[in-house]
């Protein structure tokens, strides 16, 4: 393959989009985000491309989120190179939701944050027997951006809160069975998938139709009915008492598990849940997301939990307040403030 992060060209009526940094599992940064912007907007108006395919080199996985550490050190001190990774990433995302033409995202492997964001917006959305899928932010100090705060609400009951607070990881059965992925192809088939789109561009989902097998039974579904009676709080703190009282062993694993996450970070994922479910356009929550993200990578928790998760890796991150009834209303609406017209977020134009 080439060197380049991102290697994108037209094959028989198919642009591909091919991420090639399989050492950081294709991590995003700004520069991949401009290069997928700039191929898909040459594309929109090429009578040559009839759809388009997103896919990634190697077999670690899809997309294991964006540069984290790089994040983190803007959020150190002025956020500004944050900020406009996000703002360049979050155009990207909006892009792909608006496509004119039909997106298709083999996600084969690891799939989280930042690939999530590229892989959600597409029409057809494929998982292998090797996908994990996960929304891990909870964990480092941040939340689930990258439109989940449109995606998540939009799941089947309160899975979109329980993915988003306890950073669940998912298989295929589970994610075909919430309609986060569409279809399940085996891993061995996906190249006769590909040679498949390649001979009828036009229609990836009849394709992915024709493709497709059973992903097999879904393990969440023993747990929806509990999940959307313990999760369907607007309060953190009705949460945690709801699955105390419960009592059962399945639900002290989940308030093990929130114990374990940044306090703040919990406020702050429920509330962009709760509001992205009221929003009436994908822009409208990206907006929202771009001017909480500027705010949460310079918050002592994000700090904390990248130098814990990602830099140290003792996973013992020391979360301020370190219990969510230290974390107040006032400090998570701060965070939510709308940004000046000048500094906020905007689509493509």
């Amino acid at each position: 393959m080439s060197e380049a992060e991102v290697i994108t060209r037209i094959e028989n009526g198919v642009g591909r989009i091919t991420l090639n940094r399989p050492k950081a599992i294709h991590a995003l940064n700004r520069a991949m985000c401009e290069a997928m912007i700039e191929a898909l907007q040459a594309w929109k108006a090429d009578d040559a491309v009839s759809s388009v395919l997103i896919d990634h080199a190697g077999e670690r996985g899809f997309c294991a989120g964006g540069d984290i550490r790089m994040i983190a050190e803007s959020g150190a001190g002025d956020a500004s190179e944050a900020k406009a990774f996000f703002h360049t990433e979050y155009q990207l995302n909006h892009l792909m939701f608006e496509y004119p033409k039909p997106i298709t995202a083999i996600v084969d492997g690891i799939v989280m944050g930042g690939g999530v964001g590229i892989s959600e917006p597409a029409d057809v959305r494929i998982a292998t027997e090797r996908t994990t899928y996960a929304m891990p932010e909870t964990g480092i100090g941040l939340f689930p951006d990258v439109g989940g705060g449109w995606f998540l609400p939009r799941l089947a009951g309160q899975t979109g809160v329980w993915l988003a607070l306890t950073g669940a990881r998912l298989k295929a059965a589970d994610t075909v069975a919430l309609g986060i992925h569409t279809h399940y192809v085996a891993s061995d088939a996906v190249e006769a998938l590909k040679a498949d789109l390649m001979a009828n561009p036009s229609d990836p989902k009849s394709v992915a139709d024709r493709v497709s097998g059973d992903a097999g039974d879904a393990p969440l579904n023993a747990h929806r009915e509990a999940i959307d009676r313990l999760f369907g709080f607007d309060r953190v703190e009705e949460i945690f008492a709801a699955l105390e009282a419960d009592g059962s062993e399945w639900a002290l694993k989940q308030l093990s598990i929130l114990k374990t996450k940044s306090p703040q970070s919990l406020k702050v994922s429920l509330r962009q849940i709760r509001l992205g479910a009221g929003m009436k356009s994908f822009a409208d929550n990206m907006a929202m997301e771009y001017a909480l993200g500027g705010r949460v990578v310079s918050t002592h928790d994000f700090q904390e939990g990248v130098r814990a998760v990602i830099i140290d890796k003792d996973n013992a991150p020391n979360w301020q307040p370190a219990d969510i009834s230290g974390v107040s209303d006032a400090s998570v609406e701060a965070l939510f403030a709308p940004l000046p017209q000048d500094q906020s977020w905007t689509p493509l134009a």
